[in-house]
């Protein structure tokens, strides 16, 4: 008899926990991408199963999750899902952050004891105004009176933000501070309002509600992360955002793979074993789907040997490593989706039934948007020039 190892047995119930999510977030998949609509479903059920706090630490009432954990779950919602998979992922890089950043200040404790109690959604507010998608730079700065603090920004992509209980949101330090220096604090819907600004009507993702907004917030020092939005972002943000990113396109390129491998093995059923035209392509989606599982799993393991060595996470080659992940396995979950709908032909172009990707497709082909690969591959070019080509390919 085989005997489970402690750890396999906390990862085998996240795992049992997830598929019920899935289970539910697939059944309205087709609505809320129809409808542009949040996941309330899905939602439900991963407050049912205590997913929200999963990350927190045991001594404040969560279950001491991994990131791998988180990464793994990704990609199972993302099978069902897009969008209840980016939102749980947009989730879960906030409570990483409040974990790894802020686990010292009594107010962000107080906050993740929250999160586990009452399963609180906790959305992210860093794209605003005309910078777009630079996330290193804010134009809303803080302004203190006393303890007391306010700002207002203009929030042109928020996702989930009309569904959340909590938002974390960046703002330079102060009005004589640059633009470049910035914090993140945290805020509770009783701290903040949002006026609409910017309708979602978007060809995929749609689930997401992205919608932009002005958001007005006053709270407290207090509530500000002591950690520079700086740090945060290099060992946290930015690698578990790429991580949990890629899993949950991973996911959408698995999902679009099974429906063609079904379409294809139906095809040859019905044809005496004659494997239909679009075979060919079903290889390459199987063999690309491979490529891409298994860069997520290589960063995934990197990031998981350098989690807590600030200089290891804060390193060159760290930093590249995890930035191109995001655009490699962007590109790449892409191409997986379109060879399926090749294998499909007509039956995967079409918006419905059971062998359709036309929903996969137009998710997916957001990967590269959410933070424009373009500007990722423009920051780290100079830093490339400084790295060596390797002599040998064994060493």
């Amino acid at each position: 008899m085989q005997i489970l190892r402690k750890e396999e047995i906390f990862t085998d119930s996240l795992r049992l926990r997830g598929q019920r999510v899935a289970e539910a977030a697939a059944k309205s998949a087709d609505d809320v991408d129809r409808v542009a609509r949040f996941p309330a479903e899905a939602y439900a059920v991963a407050r049912a199963e205590k997913l929200l706090g999963i990350l927190v630490p045991v001594d404040l009432g969560g279950e001491g999750a991994s990131v791998t954990d988180v990464v793994d779950l990704c990609y199972t919602l993302g099978r069902a899902c897009s969008s209840t998979s980016m939102i749980f992922a947009m989730h879960q890089i906030m409570v990483a952050i409040l974990v790894r950043h802020a686990y010292e200040s009594s107010w962000h404790r107080d906050l993740l004891r929250l999160i586990v109690e009452d399963q609180l959604l906790i959305a992210s507010s860093t794209t605003e105004g005309r910078g777009g998608g630079d996330l290193r730079k804010s134009e809303s700065a803080i302004e203190r009176n006393g303890s007391n603090i306010s700002f207002e920004k203009s929030a042109t992509v928020l996702s989930y933000g009309a569904h959340a209980d909590a938002i974390m949101t960046t703002a330079r330090r102060a009005a004589d501070a640059p633009p470049t220096d910035q914090v993140l604090l945290a805020m509770v819907k009783p701290d903040y309002q949002l006026d609409p600004l910017v309708d979602w009507q978007t060809m995929g993702m749609r689930g997401t509600c992205s919608c932009g907004f002005t958001l007005k917030t006053s709270g407290t020092e207090d509530q500000i992360l002591p950690d520079s939005y700086a740090a945060i972002q290099m060992r946290t943000m930015m690698p578990v955002a790429h991580l949990t990113w890629s899993a949950a396109w991973s996911g959408i390129a698995a999902d679009a793979v099974d429906r063609a491998r079904r379409f294809v093995r139906n095809a040859s059923r019905r044809s005496g074993g004659q494997l239909p035209p679009g075979a060919a392509h079903l290889t390459r989606a199987i063999m690309s789907l491979r490529a891409l599982r298994d860069m997520v799993r290589a960063a995934l393991q990197k990031f998981e040997a350098s989690a807590t060595d600030k200089e290891k996470l804060e390193s060159l080659d760290f930093q590249n490593a995890l930035n191109l992940l995001k655009v490699n396995a962007s590109e790449t979950a892409i191409a997986t989706v379109i060879s399926c709908m090749h294998a499909c032909g007509l039956a995967g172009y079409r918006n419905d039934g059971e062998f359709s990707v036309s929903r996969h497709l137009r998710d997916v082909m957001s990967s590269p948007l959410m933070i424009n690969n373009d500007r990722i591959l423009a920051s780290v070019a100079a830093a490339s020039m400084l790295i060596e080509v390797p002599e040998s390919i064994v060493v």
